[in-house]
């Protein structure tokens, strides 16, 4: 099922069940989020994404950028990150995040992808060091792009488009029961920043 992301009410579930997401849709105007981007990609400090998959050390295209309140480590895909602290671009984010959702996060992992050839598996983000059906915040700037779930066990999908500026939230027992990707597409030539905004558990 794919859903048009300017019509949705932020209070819908866009999951039929077993999870909880919220699109909230553009929470700034354009010219803020255009700042917004440039921002980010040109102050974060990326970094190529790396991971251990079947003993094959992969290297990514796609970068990425791991920030908190202290130095947490994080540990995804057999490799382990440590938290940079927060720019104050990032401090203003995360409260407009909080501020919309009435949640609380203490970190936020970044991802860059420089043009629709460069997406993102099926995966949940179910790490041990994740506060267990927690709420993850995720703000979009740049190229829209469509992003996807799919029931772990029915197979059933739900895609959106998600919007420049805009923010989506999965909670409750989302990253237990769903998948989420990005898929790659040969439609986008710009560059798309997304924040993932987290609670680790220390």
């Amino acid at each position: 099922m794919d859903l048009f992301s300017n019509e949705l009410p932020e209070n819908i579930n866009l999951l039929p069940g077993e999870g909880t997401v919220n699109y909230y849709g553009r929470l700034m105007p354009v010219h803020q989020a255009n700042h917004y981007l440039d921002v980010l990609l040109h102050t974060i400090d990326w970094k190529n994404d790396e991971a251990f998959i079947m003993g094959k050390h992969i290297i990514t295209k796609r970068k990425v950028a791991w920030y908190g309140d202290t130095d947490f480590d994080y540990t995804y895909s057999n490799t382990t990150k440590k938290a940079l602290l927060w720019t104050p671009e990032l401090l203003e984010l995360k409260a407009m995040a909080e501020t919309k959702t009435g949640e609380q996060f203490n970190s936020c992992l970044l991802n860059l992808y420089h043009n629709g050839s460069e997406g993102m598996a099926w995966h949940s983000d179910a790490e041990k060091a994740l506060k267990k059906n927690g709420a993850i915040a995720s703000l979009s700037f740049g190229a829209e792009r469509k992003f996807s779930f799919k029931h772990k066990v029915s197979k059933t999908t739900v895609s959106i488009v998600l919007q420049h500026g805009s923010l989506l939230v999965m909670k409750d027992a989302t990253q237990t029961n769903w998948l989420h990707r990005l898929p790659p597409t040969t439609q986008v030539s710009k560059p798309r920043v997304n924040l993932t905004f987290r609670t680790i558990v220390l």
